[in-house]
């Protein structure tokens, strides 16, 4: 959901007085008339966009809220605005923040002079997410003929909401589950295997509550899984590094290999060069769409050399490779 500007949408400064105010919106609501812009769809949306900004700051106690709102908001923005902004602190309980706003003859022909509302028109014609959170549905859509004005409320899905989950790679291998506090309520979110950093667990109907008898929104969790010592990540394979013995590489023979799922045996065939890459099939992580499915596993083979040789083992070695020009 957007932060609205109502004060830029209006073009007075954030400490204008009511008396600016007012003024500003008959300036604008005369310009973007529907009498005066027959049929023009963007002329009555920018109409019902500086209605909405009136209504929010041109009552005390909206502009009241408004403004906290707004402090709040920034100092979030100017601290670097990380995550998600929490708009459900502020979202208006059902039954409150109705905003009918009944004018007298007097104050319409203030407004409007000689313009005629058209009986059927509908000045609000509902209002933003971010104007509703705020101050509730109230009576969406009034229209505004000489103290007349016609209600209905539609039904609004409440606003999703999101919260950020550390997972580790063995808990993204096998699944897992996160117990949480949503709503006074406790609830066991299970977080299925291969989920990957960005992935999202929807828990379908835990966000905030609909207004006018919406549904409720949604609860998401954003996955993130933290780095491993072990291994690396690249989709659904994985890659760790192994040691082989000068002798192993020579003569051939197996490693054992850990894996997430236990160790596996690595048969290492003779005359392997260093930093060879092994690939164990299916030993990978398992796909989110399908967890019967696996990745694979690589294994870069790093050589390693005998320390603890005697000077008649070098003087050998050292024989062999001049024997084969290795020297």
């Amino acid at each position: 959901m957007d932060f609205k500007d109502y004060y830029s949408i209006l073009g007075v400064p954030k400490d204008a007085d009511d008396k600016t105010i007012k003024k500003a919106y008959q300036k604008l609501a005369k310009k973007y008339h529907p009498d005066v812009n027959p049929g023009n769809k963007e002329a009555e949306e920018k109409f019902k966009e500086v209605t909405e900004a009136y209504e929010a700051i041109g009552d005390p106690e909206k502009r009241r809220k408004y403004e906290e709102v707004r402090q709040n908001y920034e100092a979030w923005q100017n601290s670097g605005g990380r995550g998600n902004y929490d708009w459900s602190r502020w979202q208006a309980q059902p039954g409150q923040g109705s905003y009918t706003r009944t004018m007298s003859p007097e104050e319409f022909a203030e407004m409007f002079g000689d313009f005629g509302l058209n009986e059927n028109f509908n000045s609000g014609g509902g209002f933003s997410d971010f104007f509703s959170t705020l101050f509730g549905m109230g009576d969406r859509g009034q229209g505004t003929r000489y103290g007349r004005h016609t209600s209905y409320t539609q039904p609004q899905a409440g606003q999703d909401r999101e919260l950020d989950i550390s997972v580790s790679l063995e808990e993204a291998y096998l699944g897992t589950t996160r117990v949480l506090e949503i709503g006074g309520k406790r609830i066991e979110a299970k977080i299925p295997k291969g989920v990957r950093t960005g992935s999202k667990v929807r828990l379908a109907g835990q966000g905030n509550p609909g207004l006018g008898g919406g549904a409720n929104g949604d609860f998401y969790l954003v996955i993130t899984v933290k780095p491993h010592s072990a291994y690396s990540r690249e989709g659904d394979d994985l890659t760790t590094e192994g040691s082989i013995s000068f002798y192993r590489a020579i003569f051939g023979g197996e490693m054992q290999v850990k894996t997430l799922n236990g160790e596996v045996t690595l048969k290492i065939p003779p005359h392997t060069q260093g930093n060879t890459r092994f690939r164990l099939k299916g030993k990978g992580m398992p796909h989110l769409e399908n967890s019967k499915h696996y990745g694979d596993l690589y294994v870069n083979a790093r050589l390693i050399l005998p320390d603890d040789l005697s000077k008649k083992e070098i003087d050998e070695l050292r024989e062999i490779a001049h024997r084969y020009h290795h020297l």
